[in-house]
């Protein structure tokens, strides 16, 4: 999905090759990223949301659990 701006509930790769789920946009400047699995309390942030590459939208995966439900 390259050039999509990362949404929350967006999974991504950050520019150090993590994956991650943004769980927050601040003030439409700092995205708030986790692990995609584990708890939530490992959390990092970025200003930088250009160097976010969405993997697959939040729309996508809640589509594609419900399927295989």
């Amino acid at each position: 999905m390259t050039g999509a701006r990362a949404e929350v509930g967006d999974l991504v790769e950050d520019s150090q090759g993590r994956h991650a789920i943004v769980t927050d946009i601040k003030q439409g400047k700092i995205w708030v990223l986790r692990p995609p699995t584990g708890g939530t309390t490992t959390q990092w942030e970025t200003d930088a949301p250009a160097s976010l590459h969405v993997l697959e939208t939040r729309a996508s995966r809640l589509s594609r659990e419900r399927i295989t439900w």
